[in-house]
């Protein structure tokens, strides 16, 4: 009988030993935090890893998730500054970082969360106006991100970000935008398609400005020209009528001749080749110019060797003048 007592007192206690080892030693995951509470108070707070309690004194209070987490925001409608009614919706990460204040300094951690963001999408979103609400979303999350954060610290919650998924006006308010676009960009078009006629006139009036110019400077450049063409045909003149001066003084007299044959030559050319003309009248007394001709013949000859004495030179070959004969009736 004392054998058998012994036995079971031995069994009682491994029991109970076992009892008090299980529930002295906790087993911490990565990525989370266990709050540690005696008779109902807080005490301490387990890290990851192998730890040990007081048994039947102290117990596991919460568990407490450590890592980033993500919140959906749900869609809520949302009144504009100037009264355009929208519905917006967001998601938000957080971390706790400190297991006590989380589990203990608020109540249903993720719905004040919920709630504390739909109150500041509400606050900074109604300050604004449609068309910044539509063209800001960066500074509306800036914002969002600043006062929810500030406002979720003393719970040990960091807020890391703060997103705004969609921004949804009313059917008839996107209608309105759409056509509002439209005509803007047709005013922009057309902003531009003047611009750039505008453009091409001015390019066009320069260039026609500088045809211009170039012109001028090109019909100065002709006239200079000319006057100086004019100018040396002047001075060649001149010279060859001072050489024909010379030529009458000393007595020659074959310069003279071919001079007012080469004038009177000129001048039956001028005439020959106008446009205006049509009928040329010769005088039936053209002495002078066969007289200039025989001139010209005469120097032709003094110059080429095959002249005569100087008395052959000055004759004059004069046209003899014929009688048209009578016809039978005269």
């Amino acid at each position: 009988m004392f054998i058998e007592g012994l036995d079971i007192t031995v069994i009682v206690i491994v029991f109970v030993a076992i009892i008090f080892l299980a529930s002295s030693v906790k087993t911490v995951p990565q990525g989370f935090s266990y709050t540690v509470e005696r008779f109902g108070r807080y005490t301490t707070t387990l890290m990851p890893g192998l730890r040990i309690i007081v048994p039947f004194v102290d117990r596991i209070g919460a568990k407490m998730n450590m890592m980033e987490q993500v919140l959906d925001i749900p869609t809520q409608e949302v009144i504009t500054r100037d009264n355009a009614s929208v519905a917006a919706d967001a998601v938000a990460f957080y971390q706790v970082l400190n297991a006590a204040e989380a589990a203990y300094q608020v109540n249903n951690l993720e719905n004040a969360l919920v709630n504390l963001a739909m109150t500041n999408i509400r606050s900074v979103m109604g300050s604004m106006d449609l068309d910044d609400l539509l063209s800001n979303r960066d500074a509306i999350n800036e914002r969002l991100l600043k006062v929810v954060d500030e406002a979720a610290a003393p719970w040990g919650i960091k807020i890391t970000r703060v997103e705004i998924k969609d921004i949804a006006p009313p059917r008839d308010l996107i209608e309105s935008m759409g056509r509002q676009m439209k005509a803007e960009r047709e005013k922009r078009a057309e902003i531009l398609e003047a611009e750039g006629t505008r453009n091409s006139q001015i390019l066009r009036a320069e260039g026609e400005k500088q045809a211009a110019v170039l012109q001028a400077e090109g019909r100065r450049d002709a006239a200079f020209r000319d006057a100086e063409a004019r100018e040396r045909l002047a001075e060649a003149e001149a010279k060859a009528t001072t050489m024909v001066s010379t030529a009458i003084s000393e007595g020659n007299m074959q310069a003279i001749n071919y001079f007012v044959a080469q004038k009177y030559t000129e001048a039956l050319t001028s005439i020959g080749s106008a446009k205006n003309s049509k009928i040329v009248l010769m005088p039936m007394e053209a002495s002078s110019l066969i007289g200039s001709l025989g001139g010209i013949g005469s120097i032709a000859k003094e110059v080429f060797g095959g002249g005569d004495d100087d008395e052959t030179t000055n004759k004059v070959t004069r046209p003899v003048r014929t009688t048209p004969r009578s016809g039978p009736n005269s």
